[in-house]
């Protein structure tokens, strides 16, 4: 039997976290020191410095805080990456800091980590920024905590202290979502119950610091067995070759799997798999592989092969939950570029429904973020992207936005609810304009509005174009002779096809009492357009008058009213005639979206 080298054990990610002064650069330093990761010539330029600061002791902190106004400011500002192995595992631990201000620091720290470190002085108990960090770790979903109770020492080794802090976290700890606790007393500065139980402690009967980070499993990083491969590079180096190269994020993929590629749909057999070694006949997540397939099959970065039986999310609208990372903050409204695993697309921040109050957990309303704040908001995207909530895989559920302008990351998101647009055959494959048609009070812009919320809520991004936004603004320069409303109809048919090459479903609703100028919508929009007739008679139109309009064309006050003073030619082949007579608003809105799902679904066909 060969021997195990270091680079066989199991490696366990580890974030830290404390508030200022609880030690937890002493017990990190402690721990390389005890486990002999200190090189001779780091100890004596530690004892060098230690005695320069006029200190007793050795600072074992010194070992961890890099930065230079780290150390002369004694606390963490960055983070640090730090790694020590025992005979039983292999440790990257990430040293993050513990300010308020630096929040967005530890959940960079935290995003990767199997476990988590907080601590807690023992002097000073639980506090807001003890909170702060279990409500991070929380957040993050890190399956694994280790409480460290610090500073034993200078409270006489208390195990009634101890307790009372383990009682109060734990009352804290009720509300969130960490499932694995262990709580841990120590003196960092002395070495007690850090690599060795204390003496100085007997009352303590669980493993000291080290004994328990081994026991530690980086299980959960597996993930899910949702096979999810983003494609990073297509490999092309002659005419005769064609591979599909990326890092699978989970699940397993084999030779002759049947995958599906996301967003096309189009379905190959796995012919060849490769990884760093050379071809092999399976590879599970965290591999980076090689594929070929038995057909050719359009396939580019930032698409992703599935199992055809088991898809993620397809969508252009999700929530999140997210912490802002930048001195700018959020504006709703504004566009950032998305970047979720190999795939970039341009996204809009659509809604901040709520800000944390990590202090009390309160839900605080709000229309903005600021730096290091954490709260749930909504994107929109150009283009669909492929989720899994953050809870169910870690891999597909973060995501970066990017500020377009400055190139830094604006936020650090976790995906909690993707649109319900996860199944292929639901969603359109092609932008569309729905361009709704009728007189005046017929219904129209209540069926556009209420149309777009519910495309949204299934996943589908759209907005609304209306006749009347479009008389205030672009086209207020128009008035309402024949060939002014030729021209405002022109001009909101190229706005409609602009929304629609954006990825968006356009619903457009304009009188458009002409069949000379429908024919000349549908041809600048030509297959996106689709044409539906909101009928509703004259009187009844004349009887709802919802602005008044009817009861002053009437009186002579409004020239060229359509319908009164000017002619409303039938559509002489609308794709779909709702009769709002006979339909509810929700009725109508039922039969457009089966008119979405059904024409796209003859797209395909065709």
């Amino acid at each position: 039997m060969e021997p195990v080298t270091v680079e066989d054990l199991e490696i366990i990610r580890i974030s830290t976290a404390g508030s200022v002064d609880d030690g937890k650069s002493t017990l990190l330093g402690r721990l390389l020191y005890d486990t002999k990761s200190v090189f001779e010539d780091q100890y004596e330029a530690l004892l060098r410095t230690s005695e320069h600061r006029g200190e007793s002791e050795v600072n074992l902190a010194l070992l961890t805080d890099g930065l230079r106004a780290e150390r002369e400011q004694g606390i963490t500002i960055d983070v640090a990456y730090r790694y020590f192995a025992t005979p039983r595992k292999r440790f990257i631990v990430a040293d993050t800091p513990g300010h308020r201000q630096y929040t967005r620091n530890m959940i960079t720290g935290a995003s990767t980590a199997d476990a988590s470190m907080i601590l807690i002085d023992a002097r000073n108990g639980m506090t807001d920024q003890s909170r702060r960090h279990a409500f991070i770790t929380s957040l993050l979903r890190v399956p694994q905590v280790v409480v460290v109770v610090n500073k034993m020492d200078l409270v006489g080794f208390s195990e009634e202290v101890f307790t009372l802090i383990r009682k109060a976290f734990l009352e804290y700890a009720n509300k969130l979502s960490l499932p694995s606790l262990n709580f841990i007393p120590v003196s960092a500065l002395l070495g007690d119950n850090v690599v060795s139980r204390s003496d100085n402690m007997p009352w303590y009967r669980g493993l000291p610091v080290l004994e328990t980070l081994e026991e530690l499993s980086p299980e959960h990083r597996r993930g899910p067995t949702d096979l999810r491969l983003p494609v990073q590079y297509v490999l092309r180096p002659d005419q005769n070759f064609r591979g599909y190269m990326g890092l699978i994020a989970s699940g397993a993929i084999r030779d002759n799997d049947e995958i599906m590629v996301l967003p096309s749909g189009q379905k190959a057999v796995v012919k060849k798999l490769f990884n760093l070694e050379g071809e092999t006949q399976q590879a599970s997540a965290g591999t980076n592989v090689l594929l070929t397939l038995d057909r050719e099959v359009d396939i580019s970065r930032g698409d992703m092969l599935v199992r055809p039986r088991n898809l993620p999310s397809v969508t252009q609208t999700f929530e999140a939950v997210a912490c802002w990372m930048t001195e700018d903050h959020s504006v709703i409204g504004k566009s950032y570029v998305l970047r979720h695993t190999t795939r970039e697309t341009s996204a809009t921040l659509e809604d901040v429904v709520y800000r944390f109050d990590i202090d009390t957990l309160h839900r605080d309303e709000t229309r903005r973020l600021e730096l290091n704040d954490i709260g749930r908001i909504v994107i929109g995207t150009g283009r669909p992207v492929f989720l899994d909530t953050y809870e169910h895989n870690r891999a597909l559920g973060g995501f970066l936005l990017i500020d377009p302008v400055t190139n830094s990351v604006a936020a650090a998101g976790m995906v909690t609810r993707a649109g319900r647009a996860d199944v292929i055959e639901n969603r359109p494959r092609t932008a569309q304009v729905i361009w709704l048609t009728g007189l005046s009070g017929a219904g129209k812009s209540t069926i556009a509005d209420a149309l777009v919320e519910q495309l949204k809520l299934d996943g589908i991004q759209a907005a609304r174009l209306d006749g009347d936004d479009l008389r205030t603004g672009l086209n207020a320069d128009l008035g309402f002779s024949t060939e002014d409303r030729t021209e405002n109809l022109r001009r909101a048919a190229h706005v409609a096809g602009l929304i629609a090459k954006l990825g968006h479903v356009c619903v457009c609703s304009f009188i458009t009492p002409i069949n000379a100028d429908r024919r000349a919508v549908r041809e600048i929009l030509g297959e996106r357009y689709a044409e539906v007739y909101i009928k509703t008679g004259l009187a009844e139109c004349e009887r709802r008058d919802p602005k008044g309009l009817y009861k002053r064309a009437r009186s002579g006050d409004i020239k060229q009213f359509t319908g009164i003073t000017s002619p409303f030619e039938e559509p002489e082949s609308p794709d779909l005639t709702i009769d709002t007579e006979k339909s509810s608003i929700e009725d109508a809105v039922r039969q457009l979206a089966e008119y979405i799902q059904r024409s796209n679904s003859t797209d395909r066909a065709l």
